[in-house]
């Protein structure tokens, strides 16, 4: 399978630890120029450019905020300045995620959630697909979640704001498929990462039991997804989500 991403940016976003910074490694790893974009950890992001650059890859690491326009704007210039025009976006930056029963759910905790997977997805949107018409090439990655499907109690601002992300994908996709940029989401399944260092392993068992694999994922599983849907071999896919849960929803 041809996942050849030689000559290609992508910019990863929230892609300092977890999930993110898997998957700037892997599109790394099959050639394309990565920026790593990051909020909260400078070191962190630069420990995974640097790893980058060992493996023999090519990655900077952006500062941004990715729910503020203005931030989002320069970090596309200084993308574009660095490494080169953006032709794969990867929407992965996420904040807290607190489950909340309804009698305590406030609207604010739901604008929250919105912020990652509307808001920001919009202003990202925007500030790449100028570019990506006019070369009539582009890749846009959602990552959401399995919790739209199994719905999750006590975590209605969550479902719902990732429900949202996958309507954008869907509608995005039909919008840009005549300048051949494809819109598509992966949607993980509970895949430990640092955010989940204090999870219980009896809570991780108990997940794992009900997954028809009999297992959880690992990010490199991700990312692999990641890699092929950035890739030309999935230049005819578009507005498609794939679940990457070993089994665990089936659509």
């Amino acid at each position: 399978m041809n996942r050849d991403l030689q000559g290609r940016v992508a910019l990863v976003t929230g892609a300092s630890r977890g999930l993110g910074a898997a998957i700037a490694r892997k599109l790394a790893a099959n050639g394309a120029k990565v920026a790593v974009n990051y909020f909260g950890s400078q070191e962190k992001a630069q420990h995974v450019v640097e790893q980058i650059r060992d493996s023999g890859g090519i990655a900077e690491a952006f500062r941004a905020d990715v729910r503020e326009q203005a931030d989002v704007n320069a970090l596309a210039t200084q993308v574009g300045d660095t490494l080169g025009p953006i032709d794969i976006l990867v929407i992965n930056a996420t904040g807290p995620q607190p489950f909340i029963r309804i009698e305590n759910l406030a609207w604010q905790d739901c604008l929250d959630q919105l912020e990652f997977f509307v808001k920001s997805p919009l202003f990202l949107a925007q500030a790449v697909v100028k570019s990506m018409k006019e070369r009539r090439q582009g890749r846009i990655i959602n990552i959401g979640s399995e919790v739209f499907e199994r719905g999750v109690p006590e975590f209605s601002s969550y479902v719902a704001a990732k429900a949202a992300q996958l309507g954008l994908t869907r509608s995005w996709a039909l919008e840009l498929a005549p300048w051949q940029v494809t819109v598509n989401l992966i949607a993980p399944g509970w895949i430990p990462t640092e955010r989940h260092a204090n999870e219980p392993k009896e809570a991780k068992d108990a997940y794992a039991r009900v997954v028809p694999l009999r297992r959880m994922g690992v990010p490199d599983d991700v990312a692999e997804a990641v890699a092929f849907l950035a890739s030309d071999a999935a230049k005819f896919i578009t507005g498609q989500k794939l679940s990457v849960n070993g089994g665990n929803t089936l659509e």
